[in-house]
């Protein structure tokens, strides 16, 4: 039997696992929601990852994702962080879902980033030579300075201790797209038939409001942009986090309604 309200698959962000949705599954399962949270490929507990994580593909990850989504009973609803935003997108382009909620979405091939922070981010991994095929090691003062900067002092440690290597190649095809030749994030906004919530934080340099804005803005009249004051990147997890999901939850709400409204004649 199906359940009372659609299965909520949340895609988490580069260098980061499953567990950075555990507060917000545990939120979505208490109104009712299936909530499913799974590991990127060889981001999970299995220790050291293999050197083929450095060679793997933002389309390695989509398609893993889409057998786990094979395996609902419906069609689901896609929450997704940063990078896993972005390949929120990638699904909902390949296959229906009945809603993205994006938050601090990384944007698809083709949008420019809106701030010289975010060129500059780009730019700065060539520091690392070809990054593109190897594991990239997650930089903690980074992390903490600009994703993690509105996360108390305190809990800050916590959160990074959970941090894992991720894939240079998917780094290379989200912040280099216009290098790779693949077209890997390419993503035909007409393939994307949902409702759509952008959700950017205020003070956000990863992923910038101007960006966010421009991802929602590709959707057209399907996709509603949300800005939200005093927040930065860890939209997921930096304190004022529920206000955030029940933001997503009352727009869902909204959705699932206009969904079972009857049509007028």
């Amino acid at each position: 039997m199906a359940a009372l309200r659609p299965p909520v698959v949340m895609i988490h962000g580069a260098f980061c696992a499953g567990w950075a949705f555990e507060s917000w599954c545990a939120l979505f399962k208490s109104k009712g929601y299936d909530a499913y949270a799974p590991d990127l490929r060889h981001h999970g507990d299995e220790g050291e990852p293999p050197q083929e994580l450095g060679q793997t593909s933002m389309l390695d990850y989509a398609s893993d994702l889409e057998i786990f989504l094979d395996e609902l009973d419906e069609e689901p609803i896609l929450v997704g962080h940063s990078m896993g935003g972005l390949l929120a997108q990638m699904l909902a382009a390949r296959r229906p879902v009945r809603a993205l909620v994006l938050l601090a979405p990384s944007a698809p091939w083709g949008v420019l980033p809106a701030t010289p922070f975010e060129y500059a981010s780009a730019q700065a991994l060539y520091l690392a030579g070809d990054f593109w095929n190897r594991r990239l090691w997650p930089s903690h003062w980074i992390a903490a300075a600009n994703a993690l900067d509105n996360v108390p002092e305190n809990e800050r440690q916590a959160v990074l201790d959970r941090f894992v290597p991720e894939s240079g190649l998917a780094t290379f095809e989200t912040m280099h797209w216009a290098l790779d030749l693949k077209r890997a994030t390419q993503i035909d906004p007409r393939d994307v038939a949902c409702p759509i919530l952008c959700i950017a934080g205020a003070r956000d340099r990863v992923n910038s409001p101007g960006t966010v804005r421009s991802v929602a803005s590709r959707y057209r009249g399907r996709a509603r942009y949300e800005e939200i004051a005093g927040h930065s990147h860890w939209l997921i997890g930096e304190p004022g986090w529920e206000k955030i999901a029940a933001l997503s939850l009352d727009w869902l709400d909204e959705v699932l309604a206009s969904e079972s409204a009857p049509a007028r004649s």
